[in-house]
């Protein structure tokens, strides 16, 4: 008897051990590139309002340098979710072979009609008054094939200027452009916001062209996961978009703005009130329900196809949109 009830306890202990390792919340490691422009470091800075966080899901947020280091992580499941580009996503797809990549949710749009658009900037003394004007010149980025280098190369192309024989292409850290600037070590410098109010900018700057001029309206950065990773943990998933929908919709509330210029504050350490424009319309465009614009992304990647970077493709093929309906259909 005493063995049978032995074996009953020790049956008992493994099903709750189980049971509790079963019920242990998945990891979600999420890129971003800037503090504030992205949402990966915010959405953790409130996480208060988040119903399932910590219980079938944990997030953390992940820096990179630009999106195509995140194609390795990826690839290498390092990372759940990617913080990709227009340009990005082909690569990660067509060189890295990662097929069963899916574009999840927005992040954000580029040259929505009235929102902002990214800016390159050329010294305002420089001589440099037109796009062909930039032969022969160092022009700078933050990744080589990052959404911010393709829409340059974009552009100069429109204005018969060739990669590598017509101009240079160095890298550098966003928050050193106006200094490389300055310092005459670069003749363009791309700008994303919060870097684009630099006062540095204003005092000896000034704006040749941008993004939306490139590109039109861009679906310039967009969350990505892969499907093997979806498949699997599809409930806790949901669950994690519902409450990332309900952050940044109390992000992007007018109300919240001064709470939001502080939070903002923290990351970047400059006074609240530069954050003036922050989630405003001299901010990208974010869509309140994380939808993704499809049409611009499809738009966007034909216009890389067309610069030779990959080929084209279908990028609904590569998208699944039912976690984020389906959360949005939670919070209504």
């Amino acid at each position: 008897m005493r063995f049978f009830k032995s074996l009953l306890l020790l049956v008992a202990t493994t099903l709750l051990v189980g049971g509790a390792a079963q019920a242990e919340p998945i990891k979600i490691r999420n890129a971003y590139v800037v503090p504030v422009a992205n949402w990966a470091p915010i959405l953790e800075a409130k996480k208060d309002l988040a119903k399932h966080w910590g219980k079938s899901y944990v997030m953390e947020a992940v820096r990179f340098q630009g999106t195509p280091p995140m194609i390795t992580a990826l690839a290498n499941n390092e990372i759940e979710i990617g913080n990709l580009a227009y340009s990005s996503f082909g690569l990660a797809i067509q060189n890295a072979g990662i097929e069963d990549l899916r574009v999840i949710s927005d992040e954000f749009q580029d040259g929505a009609p009235g929102y902002a658009t990214n800016p390159y900037f050329v010294r305002a003394d420089s001589g440099i008054n037109k796009v062909e004007d930039l032969k022969g010149k160092v022009l700078a980025v933050n990744a080589i094939g990052s959404g911010i280098d393709i829409a340059l190369r974009a552009m100069l192309k429109k204005h018969g200027l060739v990669d590598k024989k017509d101009y240079t292409v160095i890298e550098a850290p966003f928050p050193t452009m106006a200094a490389l600037l300055k310092d005459k070590k670069a003749d363009l410098v791309s700008a994303v916001l919060p870097f684009t109010f630099s006062p540095v900018f204003k005092e000896i700057a000034k704006p040749l062209f941008t993004s939306a001029d490139a590109m039109g309206r861009s679906q310039f950065i967009f969350w990505v996961a892969r499907k093997s990773f979806i498949d699997k943990h599809r409930a806790a998933m949901v669950d994690f978009m519902e409450d990332m929908i309900r952050i940044e919709r109390w992000y992007l509330d007018p109300k919240n703005h001064a709470e939001v210029a502080k939070i903002a504050s923290g990351f970047l350490k400059v006074p609240p009130e530069r954050f003036g424009w922050l989630f405003t319309k001299q901010d990208y465009y974010r869509d309140l329900d994380g939808m993704p614009d499809l049409t611009a992304l499809q738009n966007n990647v034909n216009t890389v196809a067309d610069l030779g970077i990959f080929k084209k493709f279908d990028v609904k093929k590569y998208s699944d949109l039912s976690i984020v309906e389906e959360a949005v259909k939670r919070l209504k």
